[in-house]
């Protein structure tokens, strides 16, 4: 039918709907309204999910942030696990977002579909890789972002974006239907605008249990959970120092005002064994890169020139990891994490979620030293919590300048809930 408006049947002219807003490619992947509803009814009705492309959704394939691999990939026959109970809890999928190529990256930047918007930081990059759905999240498109975490990739784009955000214990959440990266860190994530919400989410995903035993080789402090509480926390001034100056100066704040009372522990002070930090880093990395490989180097070799030159070059490197020197890694990968586990204890430790605020868009864009400095103290921090497999939830705070920054909470394995009610009580307004 043609001419200005549409007819009803009756004949009736029918006035013109208000346009919907434009999908965001940068954002989205696939939009809908849903995308997928809701297959039961319960404590997350009405809410909408962003779902990073990593997660298989019935009917859809799965991208990876990758146009090739995307143009390969058949629709999945079945629902990821996680995404699967979001629904049954009442929630709708809105879309599938963005993330970095194989997630495979911490800045949100992806050659074939650009940098997602931060609007709490315009002309700044999103954080990665949960890159899309942290946006979505932000943009108010979305209610929980769901994601994953490796070696960041929910903290860091939650601490850019001011959101609050969960990297959970490791093999707490199902990560059946999920492409890995690494499966020895790959843990499932969520970020959302407020912690009422994240808790919301995590009385769905997450055990009902409580933390499990720590390894027989630690011993921990005598503090102990009471209620589902913490009843310690520390800080160590070694890993503030990692900080750029502004970020230090909003967690130095935070501590500052960290005030013991119903529900939050008090804040003592610890040290870190620093020596070790750089070495270990780099033993994530080569236990990482040689899992990456494991999973797509027979992809990658045939098709080097769809990647990004960030992703092509770590995928290279991964290319040449030999499994002895994996071997080693993770070795040292377990001496750490039993320390690790010695320091968190039965309680939690407070330390900056990212080295900086969000960089510039072009700055992130040129790269070159100053932009990997960044990067490295950036991991040297998150890869605390996945070297020892132990949750994490960044708290949102703010820069002198007003620039989203956070600080993290990592707390025992299994203090999963404990940590999002304290991370809430302790909320800065």
């Amino acid at each position: 039918m043609t001419g200005r408006h549409a007819m009803t049947a009756s004949g009736t002219d029918t006035p013109p709907a208000t346009p919907a807003p434009a999908v965001d490619g940068r954002v989205w992947r696939t939009f809908g309204d849903p995308l997928v509803a809701a297959t039961g009814t319960g404590p997350l009705q009405g809410m909408r999910v962003a779902v990073k492309d990593l997660f298989a959704l019935e009917g859809f394939a799965t991208g990876a942030g990758s146009e090739e691999w995307l143009a390969e990939a058949r629709p999945e026959t079945t629902t990821a696990a996680a995404p699967a109970a979001l629904l049954a809890a009442g929630a709708v999928v809105a879309g599938i977002a963005r993330t970095d190529e194989f997630a495979y990256s911490l800045a949100g930047t992806n050659t074939h579909y650009g940098t997602p918007p931060n609007p709490k930081a315009p002309d700044r990059i999103s954080g990665g890789s949960s890159s899309g759905s942290a946006s979505a999240v932000s943009l108010g498109r979305a209610d929980i972002g769901l994601g994953t975490d490796t070696g960041g990739s929910i903290r860091v784009p939650a601490a850019y974006q001011g959101l609050y955000g969960i990297r959970t214990t490791h093999g707490a959440v199902s990560v059946r239907g999920l492409l890995p990266l690494a499966p020895s860190f790959d843990t499932v994530g969520w970020m959302t605008r407020d912690a009422g919400t994240l808790a919301a989410v995590g009385n769905v995903l997450l055990p009902a249990s409580r933390p499990e035993a720590p390894p027989p080789d630690v011993n921990p402090p005598d503090a102990t959970l009471h209620d589902g509480i913490l009843q310690e926390a520390r800080f160590a001034p070694e890993l503030l120092a990692l900080a750029e100056p502004d970020v230090r100066a909003a967690v130095d704040k935070f501590l500052h005002d960290w005030a013991a009372g119903t529900g939050i522990p008090p804040l003592e002070r610890t040290g870190f064994r620093m020596a070790g930090l750089p070495g270990w880093l780099s033993a994530f990395q080569t236990v990482q890169g040689y899992e990456a490989w494991d999973c797509y180097g027979w992809w990658i070799s045939r098709h080097w020139d769809s990647l990004g030159a960030d992703v092509a070059a770590r995928f290279r490197t991964a290319s040449e990891i030999r499994p002895g020197e994996c071997g080693a890694a993770r070795e040292l990968l377990s001496a750490a994490r039993g320390y690790i586990r010695s320091v968190v204890g039965s309680g939690v430790l407070v330390l900056p979620s990212a080295s900086s605020v969000a960089l510039p868009i072009d700055a992130a864009a040129v790269g070159g030293e100053s932009i990997e400095a960044v990067r490295r103290s950036t991991m040297q921090l998150t890869c605390i919590a996945g070297i020892a497999g132990l949750p994490a939830v960044n708290v949102p705070l703010s820069t002198g300048d007003g620039l989203p920054c956070g600080v993290s909470l990592i707390g025992p394995a299994g203090s999963d809930a404990a940590l999002i009610r304290l991370a809430g009580t302790l909320a800065v307004p």
